[in-house]
């Protein structure tokens, strides 16, 4: 059986409609502790069936991958190719031994990173192809121009960024409409709103906010003892995770599952109603490899929130109260 969560459309250039929610596939291989094929592609089946027919992933999950554990769950799933919206990245670079090799934008790479990606994913288009980390010593105008020769070609239908700063978003657009920028966006990363937002809003831009749950801290599963070994968010890359950081910044889930308990709701749900509730051009994409997750974040859809929900959560969790930068290096940010 299958069901549809309501629709949303990204970007009004180029618009793609795609499910309200989606589903961030990155964990199921790599970063988030040991993943599991098997069970990556029975979440994937779930989410299809739930409706949640917006899937993410890229080329450096993996590495690569990740793309094939998508294709699979999209070649054996309960939906045909048409009812997906299939989104994927290029241009962090890396090699089969998981070694980065660093940002690539340059427009031949752009060509053989996707025909890479459509082979992996066994599919003949990706809907919706994001450079995944802007290239420095590549004007972005010369990266965009090769992504518009794949649309032309029929590889691509939708062209997106992220992590792309304000600038480069309208140099961009200039190239070639853009339908949509992920980008990092949740109660507890809204660095966004003070110039990013407004931009893509004046330009017809979607929102795909990543780690909508804060990486999990949102969710209030996370505790200083309970990533297993392997888990990326351990490391020194991921400050909020770290020490007195993660203290404070678990003492502000406490507050955020206080008046998510008032709502019979969990903080994950909503800490995901919240971003939901930032308007019809945002489509969060949170992730996970659990089926038991991914059906609590799709029960977000269903919790209404309020103007007195979002003054709640916005004393709950102040912009300057979260503990940490978001990485431990934010040098590939373009900002």
């Amino acid at each position: 059986m299958t069901s549809d969560l309501r629709t949303r459309t990204l970007g009004t250039s180029t618009p793609l409609t795609v499910s309200a929610m989606g589903l961030g596939c990155m964990g199921m291989s790599e970063f988030y502790g040991r993943g599991d094929e098997a069970d990556g592609i029975a979440t994937i089946h779930r989410a299809l069936e739930l409706g949640v027919t917006f899937l993410d992933t890229a080329d450096m999950y993996g590495p690569f991958t990740n793309e094939q554990l998508v294709g699979k769950a999209i070649a054996s799933g309960p939906r045909g190719r048409d009812e997906i919206q299939l989104a994927t990245k290029f241009g962090n670079e890396r090699r089969p031994d998981g070694s980065r090799v660093g940002i690539n934008g340059r427009p031949d790479y752009v060509r053989a990173a996707c025909d890479a990606s459509l082979q992996r994913l066994g599919v003949d288009h990706i809907d919706l192809y994001y450079q995944h980390r802007v290239d420095q010593d590549v004007p972005i105008e010369e990266t965009v121009g090769a992504m518009g020769e794949l649309v032309a070609a029929g590889k691509v239908g939708h062209l997106g960024l992220s992590e792309a700063s304000a600038a480069n978003v309208r140099k961009a657009h200039d190239t070639h409409p853009i339908t949509a920028l992920q980008t990092e966006y949740s109660l507890f990363t809204r660095d966004l709103e003070d110039e990013i937002l407004g931009t893509i809003r004046e330009l017809g831009i979607g929102l795909v906010p990543y780690s909508p749950l804060g990486r999990g801290l949102l969710t209030g599963a996370v505790t200083a003892t309970s990533l297993e070994e392997g888990d990326a968010r351990t490391t020194a890359y991921f400050p909020r995770f770290q020490g007195e950081a993660l203290e404070n910044n678990l003492a502000l889930v406490a507050k955020v599952r206080e008046v998510a308990a008032a709502k019979d709701a969990t903080p994950g749900q909503l800490a995901l109603a919240w971003v939901l509730a930032q308007g019809d051009d945002v489509v969060p994409i949170p992730g996970t490899k659990r089926v038991s997750y991914l059906e609590e974040n799709v029960g977000a859809a269903a919790v209404e929130i309020t103007a007195d929900d979002l003054a709640a959560l916005d004393a709950a969790v102040p912009r300057d109260a979260v503990a940490g930068a978001r990485y431990g290096d934010m040098s590939s940010i373009d900002s």
